[in-house]
């Protein structure tokens, strides 16, 4: 597992340098540069990138009814937990005279990335625009680099109106920076190509990012259970890309073998195989281990993205990952699309310091304060000796000054 995080970091250097001129440019030649970019990459055939109304109306259409009542049903599970997330504001005495608390208040702007790649992915706009819409963020933006029904329709039926296409890293850029054509964004959100996930990488500080993804991968602890549903698990990450990894960790050598052979077998007739085998044959690996308490800790060790566990007794070990899957019917296809926790999750590590995209995300918590001249009599000892203790000697006397007489 190491390596294959090893391997990820020496990929991402050489983005970097392939990308950086990209950023330079598109800072620098605005609009412009960002047509050309476009045209080249994204097959643009408009003379802008900004997506018209009434194409992403045509685009809903033609969407199914079968497809509008399932992003009805993942719609509105997605909303409900967004909103379960929301911070309280408050603001109430403390002590007599001290008033403290806390505001709420959304970014300006905010940027969704959807990648356009092998797969389109409509799941992913509802799991960055929802957040962002019960955040009540008062302009969303969304960028695809393909013309997908199913993306700019879903788009068009969420309220979601802001839709350019483009991507790569000329996206992040004009997002970042801002052009006549794209408004610069407070944060921007979303996975990405490795070419993406090094903008990001070199534009955070520029502009707000919720992390640097990299490929997916799955981790699964089990000591026994249907070979069946641990293959498909497997194998549900791997068609993803060629980069994607899927683990199984047991203590069970009959059950490795198990899954080994039922992989084989489903491959057989997955119309993904190529993408799958590809990557289970690089990328994953089944590791028979002591006991259940060594996978844990291993899972401690590599955070990964998605995280299956067999029952919740193994939870409050759980210290690394983006999403926890607890038991046989909770696979990590549930909270692709329809459970309602965000998908958009923290890989190559990264869960070791944050959770999965969320409404907070979207949001500022402002921390408010207020005391009377009792309250700030009662604290001026401490203040006044701490603020000399550092060298800041009108931070003492600013205090000092409202209480002399």
């Amino acid at each position: 597992m190491g390596r294959v995080l090893a391997r990820r970091a020496a990929r991402l250097g050489e983005a970097e340098a392939v990308v950086a001129p990209i950023l330079a440019d598109v800072r620098k030649r605005g609009d412009r540069a960002l047509l050309e970019y476009a045209r080249q990459f994204d097959n643009l055939e408009r003379k802008t990138v900004a997506v018209p109304e009434a194409e992403l109306a045509r685009a809903a259409s033609r969407l199914s009814p079968e497809f509008r009542a399932a992003l009805e049903h993942a719609g509105a599970n997605i909303r409900d937990f967004a909103r379960r997330q929301l911070p309280r504001e408050h603001f109430q005495p403390l002590k007599p005279g001290l008033r403290l608390g806390q505001i709420v208040r959304p970014l300006d702007t905010v940027a969704a990335y959807i990648p356009g790649g092998r797969y389109p992915l409509p799941s992913t706009l509802m799991m960055t625009v929802i957040p962002a819409q019960v955040a009540k963020v008062p302009r969303i933006c969304i960028c695809s680099p393909r013309a997908v029904d199913e993306v700019f329709g879903t788009a068009q039926l969420l309220g979601a109106h802001h839709v350019f296409q483009m991507g790569g890293a000329h996206a992040i850029a004009a997002f970042a920076f801002g052009t006549r054509t794209v408004p610069r964004a407070d944060r921007i959100v979303g996975p990405g190509n490795i070419y993406v996930a090094a903008a990001k990488k070199l534009l955070a500080g520029e502009v707000g990012i919720d992390f640097v993804a990299g490929p997916t991968e799955i981790l699964i602890i089990a000591a026994e259970g249907d070979p069946k549903f641990l293959a498909a698990d497997m194998l549900a990450q791997a068609e993803h890309d060629v980069d994607a990894s899927a683990v199984l960790l047991t203590t069970s050598k009959r059950l490795a073998n198990a899954v080994a052979k039922e992989i084989e077998r489903q491959l057989a007739s997955l119309p993904t195989a190529a993408v799958a085998r590809e990557s289970i044959t690089r990328n994953s690996a089944i590791v028979v281990v002591r006991s259940l308490t060594q996978a844990v800790e291993l899972s401690n060790q590599f955070a990964p993205e998605h995280l299956s566990i067999p029952d919740d007794s193994l939870l409050p070990c759980v210290r690394h990952a983006g999403s926890v899957f607890i038991g046989p019917f909770s696979p990590e296809a549930a909270g692709d699309y329809a459970a309602g926790p965000n998908h958009v999750l923290p890989t190559g590590g990264a869960a070791r310091v944050r959770g999965g995209l969320s409404v907070n995300d979207f949001l500022k918590v402002i921390t408010v304060q207020q005391l009377d001249r009792k309250a700030l009599a009662r604290i001026e000892p401490s203040v006044t000796v701490l603020a000399r203790a550092e060298g800041l000697e009108a931070h003492a006397r600013s205090v000092e000054v409202r209480l002399a007489n």
